[in-house]
This record gives C-alpha cells, structure tokens and sequence, in this order.
C-alpha cells in the first residue's frame, strides 16, 4: 500500500469535482489549453508534496482533435530526502466529449517503479492496458480526464445530500467512486477566500486511512470549477491539499479577499 500513497493523494485531487449527474453531455469545457494548476500536500503540519496539471494542444487521434493533460507530483522538502516520488500521469482527451484515447503513467516512489499505456476505443466499448483487455459500458474515464469532464457538468441543480457514481478505469479494472454534495462553505486559502461547494468521496478505510476517515474537497463555486482545499484523516496525522497558484484561466478566478 505504501507505494500507493501519493497516487492516492493525486487521485483525491483529480476526483475533486466527481458529481456528474448520470454523465451527461458536457455543453462548453470550462477550461482551455494553457491552464496550469498547482498544489502543495501537508501532512499534519509539514509540506510533504507539490501537484501540478496543466492542459496544452494535443495530436489529433483517429482524426480527432484533442486536448493532452498533463499531472505531475512530486514529494517536497524533508519528505523528498527520505521517500523521493517523481509521478507523471498524462492523457488524451476529445475537444468536444471530453472522453479519453490515451492515457499513461510513469511513476517512481522510492525504489518502486510503474508505468502503464491504456488505450480507450470509444466506438467498441474496449479498453486496452499493460494487464489485458476489458470491456466497458458507457463513459469510462482515467482519472485524470474525469477531473476535467466533470468540471464540465451543470450543478446548478444540485441538493444536499445528492450522492453520485463516477465510473474510471485504473490498473486492471474498472472502479466507481461515489460522491456526496454537502452544500456551499466559504473557504480561505493562501492565495485567497472564495465561495466553494463541498463535496464527501468515499474512501476504503486500510494501512493509510482508518475506518471513521473522512475525505472533504471544496471546489470553487464559478465558472472555472477548480479544487482549492482538501483534507482527509489518516490512521497517523491528515493531509490538507491546498491550491497555491493558476495560470490560463477561461474565466477570471475572483475571491473573495486575499
């Protein structure tokens, strides 16, 4: 599990804005190429990490144009000296479905090393990675191209205590995460106070995550849809993640005071 841990940290990330309401049609992305975001992970009350995604033009696929995401991580200061982590996770997404073609990972935690190509065939329902073949149903996303579709996804109709299922692909099989509205907070930050919508994923409790664990994101309640904060209680400490800069917004990031 402990070559896992800064994935895990990445993927609460990613999952940020899960709350698709049956995955729907996306009408206009809320993000355009150029947008970069960055992140620091503090565990307890140390910087333990740095996340960074940033969207640029992609190679047309199949005949398709598209946009290529990029995610990298990496561990931070003391940290960096005892459990080095050097993580890219990238992917292929349509401009207009926003669903994946490509997806590829190349991870380095510690002594340990992954790298995975999966290949996503939306006109067969067919999914190709390092482990086999598997088919699929539906929208099937990698983790990173759910981030951005649902950033996408009209929330206006939101209620609390609406719970959704958002289906992705990791490793060797097909998963679903269930997400929870918990309504709007004010949340301040180190670049800034802004109205956000708060949101509950489920999380497995095991080695990292005790049973009571509770994972809490805010996500920034405009057009841009963007996680600022996360928190989730570990078996020793928390993590908060903490958004610390934008680049290429589409639509400008106001909060509230700095």
């Amino acid at each position: 599990m402990k070559k896992y841990f800064f994935s895990i940290l990445l993927l609460t990330l990613c999952f940020g804005t899960a709350f698709s309401q049956n995955l729907k049609e996306i009408n206009e992305p809320v993000f355009k190429a150029g947008e970069e975001l960055s992140y620091k992970f503090k565990y307890t009350w140390f910087t333990g990490a740095e996340g960074h995604l940033r969207v640029e033009d992609g190679d047309k696929i199949d005949g398709h144009p598209t946009y290529h995401i990029i995610a990298d991580g990496k561990t931070a200061g003391t940290f960096d000296f005892f459990y080095k982590v050097r993580n890219r996770y990238e992917t292929y997404i349509d401009r207009t479905t926003l669903l994946p073609y490509l997806y590829t990972e190349n991870r380095r935690e510690g002594s340990w090393k992954h790298t995975d190509k999966v290949t996503f065939d939306q006109e067969v329902n067919k999914i190709t990675a390092a482990k086999g073949v598997f088919p699929s149903k539906g929208k099937v996303f990698d983790f990173v191209s759910a981030y951005y579709f649902a950033r996408c996804i009209d929330v206006s109709k939101l209620k609390i205590g609406d719970r959704f299922d958002l289906p992705y692909f990791l490793d060797d099989g097909i998963y679903s995460l269930n997400i929870t509205y918990m309504g709007k907070e004010t949340i301040s930050t180190g670049i800034g106070t802004f109205n956000c919508l708060k949101f509950n994923p489920t999380i497995i409790p095991g080695r990292i995550f005790k049973k009571n664990s509770k994972l809490y994101l805010w996500i920034t309640d405009d057009g841009n849809r963007i996680p600022v904060k996360a928190n989730v209680e570990l078996v020793v400490g928390s993590v908060t993640m903490e958004l610390t800069g934008t680049k290429g917004l589409k639509y400008p990031l106001n909060p509230i005071s700095k």
